[in-house]
């Protein structure tokens, strides 16, 4: 799972997609697009902005998750090329709905999560990260405004600091430490 900043910069096809206008009313319900996809690219785009050219990354089918804002224009777009999409919240996702959405509508056991921090920072907000496997590589960097593993916006309600058991420790190639840890 990635958020659309990341999606946008390093994976979506397009940069805008080119909507046309829908004649048609679209019910805001899921629609799943590859019924015999086992493996899967989700993408946590809330309006709707993400441009695609094909129905998967590198082989794993994509999943939209969306609000109720996104236009029927976009929802036309998506089943045009067989994306699927599932809506979690009316302005906002609500991640606990699109994991139970995702868990019904898809073989989908395990979520790798690749967000932002912001989406990360969401999903750990909500306590639903179980286990975290950080890669300690040894660069630094002292820009302002660097990325985050974990964010949450100013916006929202703030809960208290999540603690994490100490799991595993590897020393990999290059300096690199892979240190694993579980929820408490």
């Amino acid at each position: 799972m990635c958020g659309r900043v990341t999606l946008e910069k390093d994976f979506a096809d397009e940069e805008k997609p080119k909507l046309t206008k829908s004649r048609q009313r679209i019910p805001k319900k899921p629609f799943v697009g590859d019924i015999d996809a086992t493996s899967f690219a989700i993408a946590v785009d809330a309006k709707g902005k993400l441009g695609w050219k094909k129905n998967h990354l590198s082989g794993d089918h994509i999943i939209e998750l969306l609000t109720e804002q996104v236009s029927n224009s976009y929802l036309d777009y998506l089943q045009q090329r067989k994306i699927s999409y599932i809506f979690a919240g009316k302005k906002e996702i609500d991640f606990k709905s699109a994991l139970n959405q995702l868990a019904s509508l898809f073989p989908i056991k395990t979520i790798m999560l690749e967000g932002g921090g912001h989406v990360n920072g969401s999903l750990l907000k909500e306590g639903l990260i179980d286990e975290l496997s950080l890669l300690i590589i040894p660069i630094a960097d002292g820009t302002s405004n660097a990325p985050t593993t974990f964010e949450v916006s100013e916006y929202l309600q703030k809960k208290p600091a999540a603690h994490l058991r100490l799991t595993d420790v590897k020393k990999l190639q290059h300096g690199v430490l892979w240190l694993k840890y579980r929820a408490r």
